[in-house]
């Protein structure tokens, strides 16, 4: 503020005036000229008002709280709001604008305008699971943060609150998408450098776990004990699902009926069910149709396939069906392992690796490979999830089972 400028602003307050002004019942204030008034109300606190007229209008702007805004202070915003009327531009709306623009440039608005973007590309299920994840881990901790201070230190900091957690696999994802978005606020001017850059190899590993599978020489002997299962009705069906279906035990459970398409013999599990974020199709042979339909009579009313015991609007818990073949059915595999027993199974009689890898959902680096593996495989996958099923099936009535003809390469 120029020395004449406060020479002339003829004020009417001093600090000890408004330091000794006392509460009233009601609010009260006291003028200092051009329009600046300090609002006393009742319970003591101190408010700074400039009344002005803008386009034959009475207007108020709000110049902030005494002590914080200071008398002098008060009066400098007072003459800046004086040189923006006097240039046609209303003081409220100027401040509107700044606290928008401001606002602008945090995390969050940048973080809805990449996820608006992307989300034209993805699936409703696949864009909704993405916003999950970072409205979850990533808006608590740079929410209201101006994307140009977020540095590394703070990026690193909330990966290390999800690994802590041991969700790694959540981890990774999360810092992929992190990057992105600071990869569209440099494209759009909101930042100058991405953080996550110098991120790299920091995610930690998990240490690979063999799940153990079923040996298949015992594998008649399980699939005949499975048949006589003496437990929960449910979960019986659920152990025979993953046995025809060998996808993740995690997807079985979160599995619901607006999933499948049982005329269509399909289950199209959603991109942010899977661990690879990508929708994956499970053709289902006529043993698993069936079995789906004794299914729908015990749970076809919840939206949930395999719902929890007690609660049916959760999940099956995540250790009942491995307890139930350790403890129950008294061999020592896992649930996961169904998977293991599948590929050794389906290599070992002539499928194609890729046929086989794509049925089992495992991840294609080449996204442009992997888009055309997705629908050229899908009738072999349906040819091969048909033989599987009529495999088990023979095993399990003792039929002398021979591989299939070598599957042409």
């Amino acid at each position: 503020m120029d020395r004449k400028e406060v020479e002339t602003f003829s004020g009417k307050l001093s600090a000890v005036k408004i330091k000794q002004a006392k509460s009233k019942a009601g609010t009260y204030k006291l003028a200092d000229g051009r329009g600046l008034n300090l609002e006393v109300r009742p319970n003591g606190s101190k408010y700074w008002r400039l009344s002005y007229r803008y386009q034959n209008k009475q207007k108020t702007l709000a110049l902030g709280v005494y002590p914080v805004v200071t008398l002098s202070g008060a009066r400098d915003a007072t003459l800046k709001a004086k040189r923006l009327i006097h240039k046609g531009i209303d003081p409220v709306i100027n401040n509107r604008q700044s606290k928008a623009a401001i606002a602008g440039s945090n995390f969050k608005p940048i973080a809805e305008e990449w996820h608006k973007k992307e989300s034209g590309r993805w699936s409703k299920g696949h864009a909704q699971g993405v916003w999950q994840t970072i409205k979850a881990d990533v808006l608590p901790h740079l929410s209201d943060i101006p994307i140009r201070d977020i540095r590394t230190t703070d990026v690193l900091y909330l990966i290390r609150k999800i690994e802590e957690r041991g969700a790694l696999d959540v981890a990774g994802r999360i810092k992929q998408r992190i990057s992105s978005i600071f990869r569209y606020a440099i494209q759009t001017g909101h930042a100058e450098f991405n953080p996550v850059d110098a991120l790299k190899g920091v995610i930690q590993t998990r240490k690979v776990k063999h799940r153990k599978s079923i040996k298949l020489d015992e594998l008649p002997a399980y699939l005949n004990a499975l048949d006589n299962y003496q437990g929960y009705l449910l979960t019986q069906h659920a152990l025979k699902l993953i046995t025809f279906t060998f996808v993740r035990p995690g997807e079985l459970r979160s599995a619901e009926w607006k999933d499948f398409d049982l005329d269509r013999a399909i289950w199209r599990i959603p991109a942010e069910k899977m661990k690879m974020d990508e929708e994956h199709i499970v053709p289902l042979s006529t043993q698993a149709i069936d079995l789906l339909k004794l299914v729908k009579e015990l749970s076809g009313n919840y939206d949930l396939v395999f719902p929890g015991s007690h609660d049916h609007r959760k999940p099956m818990s995540e250790n009942t069906l491995t307890y139930a073949i350790r403890k129950r059915l008294k061999f020592d595999a896992t649930a996961h392992g169904f998977r293991t027993t599948a590929s050794t199974i389906l290599n070992e009689s002539g499928f194609r690796v890729d046929v086989i890898e794509r049925q089992l959902a495992h991840g294609e680096r080449n996204k442009v490979r992997a888009a055309y593996n997705r629908s050229q495989y899908l009738a072999e996958r349906t040819d091969m999830m048909q033989w599987y099923s009529d495999y088990l099936d023979g095993l399990k009535a003792g039929a002398d089972i021979v591989p299939i003809h070598k599957a042409k390469k």
